[in-house]
């Protein structure tokens, strides 16, 4: 029988999540703040059929939790806005969905849903959220509003192993789903129809369809609606990353798809079975949470082996290559295998991160995709519709305050 056809997607992260990416020949370092940088990486991953590309971001500077940036001069040590990448490159695409990492920690809601609903306009329907928390004490101090306590690496390492911790760290998830919820709540503020555009009765709404959201809780009080209509997909598909039972909870309560990492050893089963109990403690119902797992690729080329290309950059870097998720070196070949065994195992695809995004992002479209093609477990073009239909979750979404 065949196999289920997989889901792909790339997480791209500057010049590439070694830390070393930037100084390979083909890394364009002069180039990663420019626009034509990034939409020459989104193209490439559009042309091979992906179904979406995230790209990274967060309140503070690239590299390890624990780094000093004082002291890490020979890595890239800055960003560009998530958003506006996306922003930039959604009229340059066509089909690809477009899935910026956007902060809630230190963020407004109300700013959060108006942006991400005009992402999903310009992207005539294929726009995303990676939701993420914004857990450390440098990140709070560049807004002055409140103090967050960083984690010792004890208490880092006893929250993955164990999924206990301080507690101050479930209150910003607890902020976290609230946020979401609120951005929700407001692209479902304005039904589908609310706009009239009347110019002879001079009515451009029926107020009737605009609707108050009215949120209270303990982080938030939104009147609303938004001033910006519903977005294409009604929903634009919110994402998470997660490693642990809090992250996965969160996920649960809050996001379509959620990104994990499981070990190369034990495969995906764990975590697919943890994040099922997460989904039943927080009582989810409704469509289920997709379960991608993520892995960092250096992939072989004509010229040197993944494994050496790896080997190589740690060199340049003075230390080994650490991952949260399992670091893949090899062929394509060997990739589109591994790849098609884990999907039967409960997962719904994969989010691959390029070790070098030039050089493994074109490996993963002209190597990857074509082997998974081979097998029967990837598409050979895009389906009608935008990044739902893409993702195969439901493309007519109820708007919860439309009357009959």
């Amino acid at each position: 029988m065949a196999p289920k056809p997989l889901h792909l997607g790339v997480a791209l992260d500057g010049a590439g999540w070694h830390p070393a990416a930037w100084r390979e020949p083909n890394s364009r370092p002069a180039e990663l703040f420019t626009p034509g940088y990034w939409t020459d990486l989104v193209t490439t991953a559009e042309a091979g059929l992906l179904d979406f590309v995230t790209i990274e971001d967060s309140l503070r500077t690239p590299g390890e939790w624990h780094d000093d940036v004082r002291g890490s001069a020979d890595q890239v040590r800055a960003r560009i806005d998530a958003h506006l990448i996306a922003a930039r490159v959604a009229p340059l695409t066509r089909h690809i969905g477009l899935v910026p990492t956007v902060t809630v920690t230190h963020t407004e809601p109300f700013h959060v849903s108006k942006a991400l609903a005009t992402l999903d306009f310009t992207s005539r329907g294929r726009a995303g959220w990676q939701a993420r928390v914004s857990a450390t004490g440098a990140e709070a101090k560049h807004f002055g509003r409140r103090e967050i306590r960083d984690l010792t690496a004890a208490e880092h390492a006893e929250a993955l192993a164990t999924g206990t911790y301080p507690a101050h760290v479930p209150e910003l998830f607890d902020e976290a789903a609230d946020a979401v919820e609120v951005v929700r709540r407001l692209w479902d503020s304005w039904e589908d129809d609310a706009e009239i555009r009347d110019v002879p009765n001079r009515r451009f709404i029926d107020r009737d369809k605009l609707h108050r959201i009215d949120f209270e809780g303990r982080f938030f009080a939104v009147r609303g609606p938004s001033i910006t209509p519903r977005p294409p997909q009604g929903q634009p598909v919110v994402t998470a990353l997660a490693h642990a039972a809090l992250p996965y909870e969160f996920a649960a309560r809050s996001a379509d798809l959620v990104f994990v990492t499981p070990g190369r050893e034990r495969g995906p089963a764990p975590v697919v079975a943890q994040v099922a109990a997460a989904a039943e403690r927080v009582g989810r119902t409704g469509e289920p949470l997709r379960v991608l797992a993520d892995l960092v690729v250096f992939l072989d080329t004509a010229a040197e082996s993944g494994a050496a290309r790896l080997a190589r950059l740690n060199e340049l870097a003075g230390a080994e290559y650490r991952s949260d998720a399992a670091v893949f070196t090899g062929s394509a070949d060997e990739l589109a295998e591994l790849l098609t065994d884990w999907g039967g195992r409960g997962l719904a695809g994969f989010r691959l991160r390029p070790g070098v995004a030039v050089d493994d992002l074109a490996a993963i479209t002209a190597g990857v995709v074509p082997a998974l093609q081979h097998r029967g477990a990837f598409r050979t073009g895009y389906p009608d519709g935008g990044l739902r239909a893409v993702l195969d979750l439901p493309t007519t979404v109820p708007n919860r305050y439309a009357t009959a």
